[in-house]
């Protein structure tokens, strides 16, 4: 990347990393990472277990030096004015921070006194009823649902409306209808402007959030892109034929589906039996139907190799 093209890219970048490298004793974690996000976008750093995300996040929210490299968040250096930058972003770790003994409303106003802000219960209210908490709100978080009290969570991080937000593995040991929830609120917070950063491990969660993915292995990224640019990477899909048995069920289903009973009340002498006549012929013609239709789906496109 040429030096205009990498100013351009940072200038307008909200979070902008350059060369950075850490190591722990004898062990490397990071080993020079680069990579911007754009303002109001969903970054997804993806990698295993160990691969450095969290190390990572720590030094972008200023909780861990960097031993080489710079990094900006919302334009401000995190070495050179940590404070700003704590200022103008929120972090959410991988598990709820909520006070179970307070209530939800609760949370949030002791968060607002806090950050020393004017009108903390009505902040509260706003954010209990963006985040679909109202009518729970008096309850003891320690009430609440996983999705509910991770909603929580990021609720309270976003008083005073920080322009980036960092979620560490958010959806850890969610159930899948509170990752649906959690996912949702990440939508919505990107919708309104907000820059987040989610370090993840499960592929379908950066599939169905990200607007750019970040490959991070063994303190590298060794790919950053789009879904797309990514997918583009491996060879084209091949398509395959694969032969299509019918089950028991279809078999019976296609027989006797269109055949009606015989000799039901009201039916009598030849009108019983043009019925019967009527059925047998139904039911022939629905039989030979569904053998055509076998026949024709013996070999159907799937897009996967026949196992």
């Amino acid at each position: 990347m040429s030096a205009t093209m990498t100013e351009t890219a940072t200038s307008t970048a909200a979070i902008s990393v350059r060369g950075i490298q850490k190591s722990f004793t004898d062990v490397e974690v990071l080993r020079g990472v680069d990579f911007d996000v754009e303002a109001g976008s969903i970054f997804a750093l993806l990698g295993s277990n160990g691969a450095g995300k969290t190390t990572l996040v720590r030094i972008l929210t200023t909780l861990l030096r960097a031993d080489a490299g710079t990094a900006t968040v919302h334009g401000l250096d995190v070495a050179e004015k940590p404070g700003d930058v704590r200022a103008a972003i929120s972090l959410t770790g991988q598990f709820a921070a909520v006070d179970e003994v307070l209530t939800g409303r609760e949370n949030l106003i002791l968060v607002a006194k806090l950050r020393h802000l004017k009108n903390p219960g009505a902040i509260a209210d706003d954010l209990l009823a963006r985040f679909s908490l109202t009518d729970a709100g008096k309850r003891k978080a320690s009430t609440y649902s996983g999705g509910m009290r991770r909603r929580l969570d990021i609720a309270m991080s976003l008083i005073g409306d920080p322009p980036v937000i960092f979620l560490d593995e958010p959806t850890t040991g969610l159930d899948p209808q509170a990752r649906i929830e959690v996912w949702d609120t990440v939508k919505r917070l990107a919708g309104q402007g907000t820059t987040v950063l989610l370090t993840t491990q499960y592929l379908d969660e950066a599939e169905q959030l990200a607007d750019r993915i970040a490959i991070l292995h063994k303190g590298t990224i060794i790919q950053n892109g789009t879904l797309d640019e990514l997918k583009s990477l491996l060879p084209a899909a091949k398509v395959e034929y694969v032969e299509k048995q019918p089950t028991l069920e279809e078999v019976f289903l296609a027989l006797v589906g269109g055949a009606g009973e015989v000799g039901e009340a009201g039916d009598a002498g030849g009108a019983g039996e043009t019925a019967e006549v009527g059925d047998a012929a139904a039911t022939a013609a629905t039989a030979e139907e569904a053998t055509n239709e076998y026949r024709a789906e013996r070999a159907v496109p799937s897009g996967k190799e026949a196992r």
